[in-house]
């Protein structure tokens, strides 16, 4: 896990601009570092996608990894997986990782990046041998790759 020491690639803001809920906290990418870095170090996160009528679909448990600033977490059975197929409904929802429950928007991921991103999962989940551990790094997972961005509200 990457911790951001270096004052450039933290984003403040006065405070009556500080999106809901932060309170002196630096962001980094629209986290706030603490919740980055808990969320990032967390063995799991649980994913609740936002239907069209407002409710929140059962959670599914996921591992996700930090990329940089951002947060990472991939689909096992790829774009057909039921938690993708409910992401992609509006892109909301919450998680709940680390100790930290948050409202997020679902983006489809970069591409360009997923190399590396197979490299945070390998080094993350290391202990996971063989068939569990390539599970999150073949074709059909990286199709399937979500950045997590927090919002105020799904």
């Amino acid at each position: 896990m990457r911790v951001f020491k270096d004052p450039r690639l933290q984003v403040r803001c006065r405070r009556d601009e500080r999106p809901h809920g932060i309170e002196g906290d630096a962001l980094i990418a629209g986290w706030p570092t603490g919740e980055l870095t808990k969320i990032g170090s967390a063995e799991e996160v649980r994913i609740a996608p936002l239907r069209h009528d407002g409710t929140l679909r059962k959670p599914v448990t996921v591992w996700v990894v930090p990329h940089g600033d951002s947060l990472y977490v991939r689909s096992v059975r790829g774009r057909n997986g039921a938690w993708f197929r409910g992401v992609q409904e509006t892109h909301k929802g919450r998680i709940w990782a680390g100790g930290v429950e948050k409202d997020v928007t679902f983006v489809d991921a970069d591409h360009d990046n997923d190399g590396e991103v197979d490299a945070v999962y390998r080094a993350k989940y290391r202990r996971y041998a063989g068939s569990i551990l390539n599970s999150v790094l073949t074709p059909e997972a990286r199709s399937a790759t979500i950045r997590l961005a927090p919002s105020s509200a799904p």
